[in-house]
């Protein structure tokens, strides 16, 4: 057992090590990112069946959503970084039609940021952990992971899994719960990346400031789900339920609540209640395939929520504290200031809310930016409104979360629920510092650049950066006027061009005289 949390002597000497491999330049080699996302990849293949059990102990989850949830969306993850590797690391050349650029070979290197601590969530306790850190390791990062330990049983197979296939000069897994944070947060690291709530995510993010680091903070919000009157009723009630039912609604882009056209309410409910059924396996009771609430604080708060609610419960309700069962909830008649809008449910109960699109705009507009927003509607016009009058993370319009599993496309929130973002090249990004660097002009240059030097003057001036008539007046108008920096910028690389041409012709007319 691993839920012995570690001590500041162990975090000391973990935390040295990791620092010395990075300063080595060990995992700036690209042979050794392959070959450690190689082994990630073995090693969620290899202990699979044990990841899957433990996430039932933790969570009651089926095997069904551990496998897809924690592992095999990893495992797609790590090949397609793996064929990716040398496309998204690539030097990368700006804009040539700047003289400066083409002269100076101006170039663009993605390096490391250095060693970067990844705190992982419970809800997805594999995923994200392991999916940042591929991307960190795919970035040529050095890395310290620490698991949650709200997840015991999960946290001790991946303390013991990764240091079995990780390099431990680079890799350290580490136990650590509340307190051993505060000591761990007041080391320096290149980059802190955070998955969780975003009162811990206040805590982080000021510790980290400190030190100047920066971070990445993937938390989560009231996502709404807007419905429509025009909406397709049955497969929004299908796409919602199934959101709110999968790791009984413990997901950070879990539909959080429904806001939904007064006329097409019941229908709604009716259909909802129709798909519950169906998801729980006809009206059981404690389904097996159903996961359960992560602890009894957390139960706790959800039933609290749920007795001070003014709304009635129309579906479900039953809720067991000693086996933390607690089944998929509709609220109806829920007013704003309901207790069950104070705060993220994350959660299996689902408020619904009347309201016609402009009062569901306003009230998404009102509150934090969610992480996402499910928007129900055939009209385009409506669709377009979500769009340009909200923020959220991400949007998915008659469906939820598919944003999430577009590939190659950044994830991440905005505002209260969070910034930063990974998933694909995004994650690469991430932990990389964009670094460029230019080579002098050449010396036969110096006559056209002689202007830059002291003493200074208005022609030189002048001559450095001429003076332009923009194509635009003073109330930004367009204007017929064709001059701009960028026929400046053309001007000096013909002229470049020009004193190169004559500057080859003049060294081999010399060669050939001799």
């Amino acid at each position: 057992m691993f839920n012995t949390a570690v001590t500041t002597a162990e975090f000391d000497q973990a935390y040295q090590i990791v620092q010395g491999t990075f300063a080595s330049g060990t995992t700036k080699s690209k042979e050794w990112r392959r070959r450690q996302l190689k082994r990630a990849w073995w090693m969620i293949e290899d202990n699979k069946t044990r990841i899957c059990n433990a996430l039932y102990i933790d969570l009651h989850k089926h095997y069904q959503e551990a496998y897809i949830g924690d592992c095999a969306n990893i495992q797609a993850d790590i090949l397609r970084t793996l064929k990716k590797l040398d496309e998204w690391t690539k030097d990368e050349r700006p804009e040539k039609s700047d003289p400066l650029n083409f002269v100076g070979r101006a170039t663009v290197r993605k390096e490391p940021l250095g060693v970067t601590l990844i705190i992982g969530a419970w809800n997805f306790p594999v995923s994200l952990l392991l999916q940042p850190m591929a991307a960190a390791i795919a970035a040529g990062c050095a890395v310290i992971l620490k698991p949650s330990d709200v997840v015991c049983a999960t946290q001790d197979v991946l303390m013991e899994i990764i240091p079995q296939y990780m390099d431990q000069d680079a890799i350290r897994c580490i136990s650590a719960g509340p307190q051993e944070m505060g000591y761990i947060l007041e080391h320096r690291f290149d980059h802190i990346f955070y998955t969780g709530s975003p009162n811990i995510a206040k805590i982080i993010h000021a510790a980290a400031a400190k030190h100047l680091t920066p971070v990445t903070l993937e938390l989560g919000g009231q996502c709404p789900a807007i419905v429509a009157e025009s909406a397709n009723l049955d497969l929004a009630a299908k796409h919602i339920a199934v959101t709110k039912f999968m790791n009984a609604g413990q997901v950070c882009l879990n539909v959080n609540h429904v806001l939904v056209h007064p006329s097409v309410r019941e229908r709604l409910v009716a259909d909802l209640i129709r798909y519950f059924d169906t998801f729980l396996g006809g009206k059981a009771d404690n389904a097996e395939h159903y996961t359960h609430i992560i602890n009894q604080r957390n139960f706790d708060r959800l039933d609290n929520l749920l007795q001070q609610t003014s709304g009635k419960i129309v579906y479900g309700g039953q809720r067991d504290r000693q086996s933390l069962y607690f089944a998929p909830t509709i609220i109806t008649g829920v007013k704003p200031g309901d207790s069950l809008l104070s705060e993220e449910l994350f959660g299996p109960i689902l408020p619904i809310i009347d309201a016609d699109f402009d009062t569901a705009l306003s009230r998404t507009r009102s509150g934090e930016h969610p992480l996402a927003i499910y928007a129900f509607t055939t009209q385009e016009s409506e669709k377009a409104r979500i769009l340009n009058e909200t923020q959220s993370g991400g949007v998915t319009f008659n469906d939820c979360g598919l944003h999430i599993a577009a590939r190659d496309v950044p994830f991440g929130g905005v505002g209260n629920s969070g910034h930063g973002r990974y998933h694909g090249p995004h994650g690469i990004l991430t932990f990389s510092h964009l670094r460029t660097h230019i080579n002098a002009v050449p010396s036969w240059l110096e006559g056209l650049l002689a202007a830059r030097y002291p003493p200074y003057s208005v022609q030189k001036a002048h001559k450095m950066m001429a003076p332009v008539t923009p194509p635009f007046d003073r109330d930004g108008n367009d204007t017929t006027f064709a001059h701009s920096k960028w026929a400046f910028g053309v001007g000096i690389l013909a002229l470049s061009v020009l004193f190169v041409t004559r500057y080859q012709i003049i060294a081999f007319g010399s060669k050939w005289l001799k």
